[in-house]
């Protein structure tokens, strides 16, 4: 690990340097290798897929680790994005005239080495390994046991796609050891490693942060809320709410609580309940939404465990709450300030769930699935956070940046 380290450090500094065109040429040389060796890749997955199922690992986690001809499709998409994205590395902005005569800017930088630690998603490689390059980053990358053949062809094509390109083929790094140790190295080596991201489940991360001495860019879970106020479109409501939760059960950004105003409940639950049920959605319910839900055959009483709960499953709790100020109030306490919805008519009440939720991803009348650099135009994302510094929300290009000050002068001095 200290030689890989090593080895990210030099070759982040010719990553500095890269002028956009080879990092370009790079990803361009990359989406290629991904479609022309698309089922060299399905073969690898397959590999690891057969050892999951073996393993028992969880649904959700399985879910994440299967790379379908979609998820092929993506991460060509994605680093198409990326490739037509502007490049903010050497930006100037903010320059002011100084009364002394100089002027000050800031300049747009990498941050230099970036770690990434994940479980089972393959697509990860790309997004991570593509946004470091194109934002001037080297990285290493340690990937779950679960993904390890799949990983180790991606990190092929992408160190053929960075020596293609003329760019250091050690800029972007795949640890290709499974032993769960190299991932203690690799948070402790701040003379190597810049910042690190960690993605995965809230276990994982919550041991990474205690005991990292390198910077940190991370979410410890997805506690998402939609709020449907009493003002909503019954239409808008039913589809968002079931998109939220039902689209897919195992992403950081799926729904887990719906709050719904008491002005509205009657008419919405009663639908809202046959869409969950064709689904097989297990309801954990306060007493006022079990009375409406009464003939629901998946019902069962919510406990204060499951405000505070992540499920990743077929599971979501319901509240029925007296309005917004009831509604703003639940999602500050128990959210995980990922993201959170409000489905609403009403401007005002709209603009103020915005201004007082204290979340990464603030939406009207739109579904927790869109809270992803993909959707957000972002080309991809490196990750989630719901820090406050550096970086929050999905992380992209600009998250792995940062910026020096540059001061033009002519001659001037300080008196």
């Amino acid at each position: 690990m200290n030689s890989v380290g090593q080895r990210a450090r030099v070759a982040s500094r010719d990553m500095a340097r890269a002028d956009t065109a080879a990092k370009n040429r790079a990803l361009k040389f990359i989406a290629s290798a991904i479609k022309r060796d698309a089922n060299l890749l399905r073969e690898a997955n397959q590999l690891d897929i057969e050892a999951a199922e073996k393993n028992e690992i969880i649904p959700a986690m399985l879910d994440r680790l299967t790379l379908s001809n979609e998820a092929i499709e993506t991460m060509v998409d994605g680093l198409t994005q990326i490739i037509s994205k502007h490049d903010p590395i050497g930006e100037i902005s903010n320059v002011r005239c100084c009364s002394s005569g100089i002027q000050v800017g800031q300049m747009r930088v990498p941050l230099g080495v970036v770690g990434i630690i994940y479980e089972a998603r393959p697509n990860i490689t790309i997004d991570a390994a593509s946004l470091c390059i194109k934002s001037g980053n080297a990285c290493i990358l340690r990937g779950g046991s679960e993904a390890h053949h799949c990983n180790q062809v991606l990190a092929s094509l992408i160190r053929d796609g960075l020596t293609n390109a003329g760019l250091p083929e050690d800029a972007v790094q795949v640890v290709n050891t499974v032993d769960r140790s190299a991932v203690g190295v690799l948070i402790t080596m701040p003379q190597y490693v810049d910042v690190i991201v960690p993605r995965g489940g809230k276990n994982l991360i919550s041991r990474l942060a205690k005991e990292s001495t390198v910077p940190m860019i991370k979410h410890l879970d997805g506690i998402c809320h939609v709020y449907v106020d009493e003002q909503a479109d019954l239409d808008k409501a039913l589809k968002v709410s079931f998109n939220s939760k039902c689209h897919r059960y195992g992403t950081c950004n799926t729904m887990e609580t719906l709050l719904v105003s008491r002005g509205i409940a009657p008419e919405l639950l009663p639908h809202l309940g046959k869409l969950y049920q064709d689904k097989g959605v297990e309801l954990r319910t306060d007493d006022e939404a079990s009375l409406i839900l009464a003939d629901y055959p998946y019902l069962k009483s919510a406990t204060e465990d499951d405000w505070h709960t992540e499920y990743l499953a077929a599971i979501l709790s319901i509240k029925i709450v007296d309005g917004v100020n009831e509604a703003i109030s639940h999602i500050n306490t128990y959210s995980s300030k990922h993201t959170d919805s409000i489905i609403t008519e009403n401007y005002s009440k709209a603009m103020r769930f915005l201004r007082e939720v204290d979340s990464a991803s603030v939406m009207i009348n739109a579904s927790t699935r869109f809270a992803d650099g993909f959707e957000f135009g972002l080309g991809a994302e490196i990750g989630i956070s719901n820090d406050k510094l550096h970086a929050r929300g999905p992380v992209g290009l600009e998250g792995l940046t940062s910026s020096k000050y540059v001061v033009f002068g002519h001659g001037e001095i300080r008196t």
